[in-house]
């Protein structure tokens, strides 16, 4: 009979491995398209809600699994995934309260209205970081106001010379009224006899 102590001392011997492993026929190509297809379909609360409602976050080996997809974070992976939002779901799920609150349709509203709204506001909260902020426009400087020319003293203008008023022949000075209507007999009137007469004697004598 052989004592405990040496059998603890006798290594266990591991069963011997198959000499051929099981090899995917096209080199992991269909398990790989079948994996980025699970993953990309987590990106919809809809689908998330159906498996906790058929009760797949109960299944321990599903969970597992879900551990297991999270390899797709890694760079040399993430470069085929085209819905991001998967990854950030995937990682909830790695939380049994998330998994548990998914199964109820108010929560699969709220993650779907959440969704929503960060894809409305992603490209403006997103080139609020990218795009460099203008640099604030210099003030403009205060226009100065125009220079005061400097005041020249105005000479004082003489007064004009005051006409000699107008004088009859007597002395009287006469008022404009008098002097534009009235007419003077005063004043010397010329004959219009006398000059035509001389005029004709030059034509003659000429």
């Amino acid at each position: 009979m052989v004592s405990s102590k040496e059998s603890m001392d006798c290594p266990v011997e591991s069963p011997p491995l198959p000499n051929n492993p099981y090899k995917d026929p096209d080199d992991g190509r269909q398990r790989f398209l079948l994996e980025l297809e699970f993953v990309q379909c987590l990106a919809n609360p809809t689908y998330i809600h159906y498996l906790a409602q058929n009760r797949y976050f109960e299944d321990e080996a599903f969970i597992g699994y879900l551990k297991y997809l999270q390899y797709w974070q890694r760079p040399e992976y993430i470069k085929f995934i085209m819905y991001p939002h998967c990854l950030f779901f995937l990682e909830l799920l790695q939380n049994a309260n998330f998994r548990n609150a998914m199964a109820h349709p108010g929560s699969k509203e709220l993650a779907h209205r959440q969704q929503y709204f960060f894809w409305k506001n992603y490209r403006n909260n997103r080139l609020k970081h990218i795009l460099p902020r203008p640099l604030p426009e210099p003030a403009a400087p205060p226009v100065p106001p125009p220079p005061v020319p400097a005041s020249v003293p105005a000479h004082p203008q003489a007064p004009p010379a005051s006409l000699p008023p107008m004088t009859t022949a007597g002395g009287s000075t006469l008022s404009p009224m008098q002097f534009m209507g009235a007419p003077s007999s005063n004043l010397p009137k010329a004959d219009m006899r006398n000059t035509m007469g001389d005029r004709r004697k030059r034509k003659k004598e000429g």
